[in-house]
């Protein structure tokens, strides 16, 4: 497909600011997505594993990942939105030709995303008590990961098939006959897909890291459990991250043709260093884990070596398509649109900061105590601040919005 089909395929409306904003915020939001969905695939194996132990130590952790599985997930799904909304700006030619090639599946991702939520929560219903009875009808937890996986795997192949515009008629015309019902999925890549989903283990390794530094922290805090659960959480990191480096070396070696050129760039190296600096960093600290802050800087590393990754993909999908099919993702038509850029930024720095702040402020004080928890005159000041403030932002929203209409 030649370079001008796909730039006639652009938005001629272009875009309301500098294109390298919108994929580093891709990548950026990408990865707080992908931090999201690793942590609820992996404390939900954990909460399979120990729903069902006789060992206390192993349910008491499955009762609070469970926990932590059923935030991750909602987690997950609103800050998902951000990156799809990012690539449809800049590559819209091949993202929206991937899903109408694909458009039943396209559908379909929203059923089984909210078969899958159903399902967890359905579990969640069913094991209040799963620190002192043990779990009940495991089924549903293994169905909400199984249909939250396959949720991933159409995403993963969706955005393969934007990157190979010269098979695009052959997938919408085998043969020469048109098939515009969009029932398959014409591209996947199971070493790539493979590498994301391994990450898994060694972010859970390294939010049980934090979990246990968080545990250490509270008044009643149980000595033996927190030491039963170091060995897991290094155990989780290293070899998950081993295991993660290994198919991401198989998926390097194996790029299509393309895309060879990338396994030799420092690029690669760049994400290499970055996840093996996060397995090596609890070993090199040692005891100092159990200090200060240090137990959570695995966690907080590991979100920096996420961001690199996801960085490196964005990369890879920028000279793929400027390389091979002459589409220049960074040469889109600029027509600057301040209000909604700045209301952009407005609403994360300080609705979002505030608003999220309030939460997490709200969460650690509970966590570290034991008994009743009731926030400070302060942190209720801030809550009503933050209810405060989204009533402003909405009444500008729709303001503005009908102000635009009527004139």
């Amino acid at each position: 497909m030649t370079p001008e089909i796909l730039y006639a395929l652009r938005d001629p409306a272009g875009v309301p600011t500098h294109p390298w904003l919108f994929l580093i915020l891709g990548a950026l939001t990408l990865a707080l997505h992908m931090a999201a969905v690793q942590v609820m695939l992996g404390t939900g194996l954990l909460t399979l594993r120990g729903a069902y132990s006789r060992n206390p130590f192993w349910r008491r952790l499955a009762a609070h990942m469970l926990i932590t599985a059923k935030i991750a997930v909602s987690v997950a799904i609103v800050i998902g939105v951000a990156p799809l909304l990012f690539v449809q700006v800049v590559y819209d030619p091949f993202w929206y030709t991937s899903n109408v090639l694909s458009a039943w599946w396209v559908i379909g991702f929203i059923f089984i995303l909210i078969a899958g939520y159903i399902a967890l929560y359905v579990f969640y219903w069913k094991n209040h008590h799963l620190e002192t009875e043990g779990g009940r009808s495991g089924h549903w937890l293994v169905l909400s990961l199984a249909l939250l996986v396959g949720v991933g795997y159409i995403v993963h192949a969706l955005t393969n098939q934007m990157l190979f515009p010269e098979e695009w008629l052959a997938w919408y015309a085998p043969g020469g006959t048109i098939q515009p019902d969009g029932q398959q999925l014409h591209y996947s890549y199971p070493l790539r897909f493979g590498f994301f989903i391994a990450l898994s283990l060694p972010v859970t390794g390294a939010w049980l890291l934090g979990y246990r530094r968080f545990q250490q922290g509270r008044p009643d805090a149980d000595a033996l459990y927190i030491a039963w659960l170091k060995p897991r959480a290094l155990g989780l990191l290293v070899v998950g991250g081993l295991l993660a480096v290994l198919l991401g070396a198989l998926w390097m070696l194996t790029l299509p043709e393309k895309m060879a050129w990338f396994a030799a760039s420092p690029w690669v190296y760049v994400a290499l260093g970055a996840l093996l600096v996060t397995v090596a960093l609890p070993l090199a600290l040692g005891k100092t884990l159990d200090k200060g802050y240090w137990g959570y800087a695995t966690f907080g590393l590991g979100a920096v070596a996420l961001i690199v990754v996801c960085a490196v993909r964005e990369v890879l999908r920028y000279f793929t398509l400027w390389g091979s099919h002459g589409y220049d993702a960074l040469d889109y038509s600029v027509h600057m649109d301040w209000y909604s850029l700045i209301l952009f930024l407005l609403t994360f720095a300080i609705l979002g900061g505030v608003t999220l702040g309030y939460m997490l402020t709200v969460a650690w004080q509970a966590g570290q105590t034991v008994g009743r928890y009731s926030p400070s005159p302060a942190l209720s000041r801030l809550g009503s601040l933050s209810i405060g403030l989204l009533v402003v932002w909405t009444l500008a929203y729709f303001g503005i919005g009908f102000y635009v209409w009527a004139n």
